[in-house]
Protein backbone atom coordinates (compact mmCIF):
# COMPACT_ATOMS: atom_id res chain seq x y z
CA UNK A 1 0.00 0.00 0.00
CA UNK A 2 2.90 2.38 1.11
CA UNK A 3 4.37 1.55 -3.14
CA UNK A 4 1.29 2.50 -4.46
CA UNK A 5 0.47 5.57 -2.72
CA UNK A 6 4.70 6.83 -3.19
CA UNK A 7 3.42 6.54 -6.43
CA UNK A 8 0.37 8.58 -6.61
CA UNK A 9 2.32 11.35 -4.57
CA UNK A 10 4.99 10.99 -7.07
CA UNK A 11 2.40 11.40 -10.53
CA UNK A 12 1.08 13.91 -8.71
CA UNK A 13 3.99 16.32 -8.05
CA UNK A 14 5.42 15.42 -11.42
CA UNK A 15 2.16 16.59 -12.65
CA UNK A 16 2.01 19.62 -10.66
CA UNK A 17 5.54 20.61 -11.66
CA UNK A 18 5.22 19.87 -15.14
CA UNK A 19 2.00 22.32 -15.28
CA UNK A 20 3.91 24.52 -13.80
CA UNK A 21 7.09 24.30 -16.08
CA UNK A 22 4.91 24.73 -19.61
CA UNK A 23 5.03 23.45 -23.16
CA UNK A 24 8.37 25.38 -23.43
CA UNK A 25 10.31 23.60 -20.91
CA UNK A 26 8.70 20.16 -21.66
CA UNK A 27 10.03 20.81 -25.33
CA UNK A 28 13.50 21.52 -23.37
CA UNK A 29 13.81 18.52 -21.57
CA UNK A 30 12.30 16.18 -24.16
CA UNK A 31 15.31 17.35 -27.14
CA UNK A 32 17.65 16.59 -24.38
CA UNK A 33 16.62 13.46 -23.69
CA UNK A 34 16.78 13.07 -27.33
CA UNK A 35 20.24 13.66 -27.54
CA UNK A 36 21.12 11.68 -24.66
CA UNK A 37 19.70 8.80 -26.38
CA UNK A 38 21.47 9.13 -29.56
CA UNK A 39 24.68 9.45 -27.49
CA UNK A 40 26.80 5.60 -28.61
CA UNK A 41 26.64 4.72 -25.10
CA UNK A 42 23.13 4.93 -24.31
CA UNK A 43 21.95 4.12 -28.06
CA UNK A 44 23.98 0.83 -28.31
CA UNK A 45 22.24 -1.15 -25.22
CA UNK A 46 19.34 0.59 -25.84
CA UNK A 47 19.07 -1.10 -29.52
CA UNK A 48 20.44 -4.29 -28.79
CA UNK A 49 17.86 -4.41 -25.99
CA UNK A 50 15.48 -3.75 -28.65
CA UNK A 51 16.37 -6.28 -30.90
CA UNK A 52 16.26 -9.01 -28.34
CA UNK A 53 12.71 -8.15 -27.21
CA UNK A 54 11.42 -8.14 -31.03
CA UNK A 55 13.70 -11.20 -31.62
CA UNK A 56 11.27 -12.86 -29.07
CA UNK A 57 8.00 -11.06 -29.98
CA UNK A 58 8.51 -12.96 -32.86
CA UNK A 59 9.99 -16.17 -31.73
CA UNK A 60 6.73 -16.51 -29.27
CA UNK A 61 4.35 -14.71 -31.45
CA UNK A 62 3.10 -17.68 -33.60
CA UNK A 63 2.76 -20.03 -30.47
CA UNK A 64 0.40 -17.41 -28.94
CA UNK A 65 -1.41 -16.84 -32.24
CA UNK A 66 -2.34 -20.10 -32.20
CA UNK A 67 -2.82 -20.88 -28.60
CA UNK A 68 -5.76 -17.74 -29.01
CA UNK A 69 -6.81 -18.75 -32.24
CA UNK A 70 -7.77 -22.11 -30.62
CA UNK A 71 -9.39 -20.87 -27.32
CA UNK A 72 -11.55 -18.56 -29.01
CA UNK A 73 -12.45 -21.49 -32.17
CA UNK A 74 -12.78 -23.61 -29.20
CA UNK A 75 -15.30 -21.28 -27.31
CA UNK A 76 -17.70 -20.41 -30.21
CA UNK A 77 -17.85 -23.98 -31.64
CA UNK A 78 -17.24 -26.12 -28.86
CA UNK A 79 -14.85 -28.24 -31.11
CA UNK A 80 -11.91 -29.91 -29.68
CA UNK A 81 -8.93 -28.85 -31.58
CA UNK A 82 -7.94 -30.49 -34.98
CA UNK A 83 -4.67 -29.75 -36.18
CA UNK A 84 -4.91 -28.02 -39.47
CA UNK A 85 -1.89 -26.39 -41.59
CA UNK A 86 -2.39 -23.97 -43.80
CA UNK A 87 0.88 -23.40 -46.19
CA UNK A 88 1.33 -19.04 -45.91
CA UNK A 89 4.07 -16.81 -47.29
CA UNK A 90 4.21 -14.08 -43.80
CA UNK A 91 6.26 -10.87 -45.52
CA UNK A 92 7.60 -8.37 -42.72
CA UNK A 93 7.07 -4.63 -42.79
CA UNK A 94 9.47 -2.72 -41.27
Amino acid sequence: MANKMGLVIGLGIGYVLGARAGRERYEQIRAALWRLRDTPVVARPLDAAGERIAGAVRAEGMRITDTVADSVRDRLLGARRREEYVDVEVEEID
